[in-house]
């Protein structure tokens, strides 16, 4: 098992483009989710992908755990539980304005996970563990069961991947600091925006691990090296973050050097960004090797 990744999967109601939401007839119906959209997106880069998780007993969550194997993720380890729901998001797609999102997870299976329903097998043979900060805001017993999850990708010798994915409507500002800033240090690579680092109130020179840093010019930054945005059309900003992690890891997995797994990183995000939903742009590894190529005439992007 190449990567690991433990979190919230939703069932996402995407509507119309352009279309606010209370306007909205017509959804699109697809998955929510950070670390699910990084298993997409290593999956059809060609790794080998497992998601850890719960979900409801109910059609969301086996519309769920279908669309997450349809990608060739390994759920074999998911809990659906029979007493609590799958968590839902409804959301709008607009290039120009600020997207509505109206999270339906208080109370969600997903929000139960606890530390003992984590074990080695899961994670064992597995070179990357990624998680992000997202699931430890979920529920003081979500909190535990990432420290656990941290603690096993530590024995099972795999690198570490954490991204702080902050979202507000998950808790306050102080509550991000007190319960995800500590995971920072914990990680052998971190995925953060300027904007995150500062809420949280971290130094990225001070992490021991590696820091990718994502800037609010849309470059992104780390070990010296800066990478520009690729200039695409944008029609829907969100699952970036996602995308850009995943092109990052499967470089990291192929052992290329930090310049390359930056451009690849941006492509794949750029490619994201093109579309409405968080993974219909993801690529496979020759499209990816066609869009590194149209990206790459336009001219060199990595400075040093």
């Amino acid at each position: 098992m190449s990567v690991v990744v433990c979190g919230e999967a939703m069932l996402l109601m995407l509507a119309e483009p352009g279309v606010p939401l209370e306007r909205a007839t017509a959804f699109r119906r697809s998955i929510a989710g950070a670390e699910s959209n990084v298993a997409a997106g290593l999956a059809r880069l060609g790794h080998e992908a497992r998601w850890l998780g719960r979900v409801g007993a109910d059609p969301a969550g086996k519309s769920v755990l279908a669309m997450l194997r349809a990608e060739g993720i390994d759920t074999r380890h998911a809990i659906v539980d029979p007493h609590a729901p799958t968590g839902l998001l409804l959301r709008d797609s607009h290039p120009a304005r600020a997207i509505d999102v109206q999270y339906y997870r208080t109370g969600s299976a997903a929000s139960r996970l606890a530390p003992g329903e984590l074990t080695p097998a899961m994670v064992s043979g597995a070179r990357i563990v990624h998680v992000t900060g997202i699931t430890p805001m979920l529920s003081d017993s979500a909190h535990l069961a990432t420290l656990r999850l941290l603690d096993l990708a530590r024995e099972a010798g795999a690198t570490v991947s954490f991204d702080p994915n902050v979202r507000l409507k998950l808790g306050p500002p102080e509550r991000w600091r007190e319960r995800v800033a500590p995971l920072l240090a914990r990680a052998d690579v971190v995925f953060a925006g300027e904007d995150e680092l500062e809420l949280l109130g971290v130094d990225p020179a001070g992490l021991p691990g590696l820091a990718v840093v994502k800037h609010r010019d849309k470059s992104a930054s780390c070990a010296g090296l800066r990478q520009e945005a690729f200039p695409v059309p944008v029609t829907d900003p969100v699952g970036a973050g996602d995308a850009f992690a995943a092109g990052f890891l499967s470089g990291l997995l192929r052992g290329l050097p930090y310049e390359v797994c930056l451009r690849e990183a941006a492509a794949v995000a750029a490619l994201v960004v093109q579309c409405a939903d968080d993974t219909s742009g993801l690529p496979d590894r020759a499209g990816l090797d066609r869009a590194l190529a149209a990206f790459t005439s336009a001219g060199e992007t990595v400075h040093r």
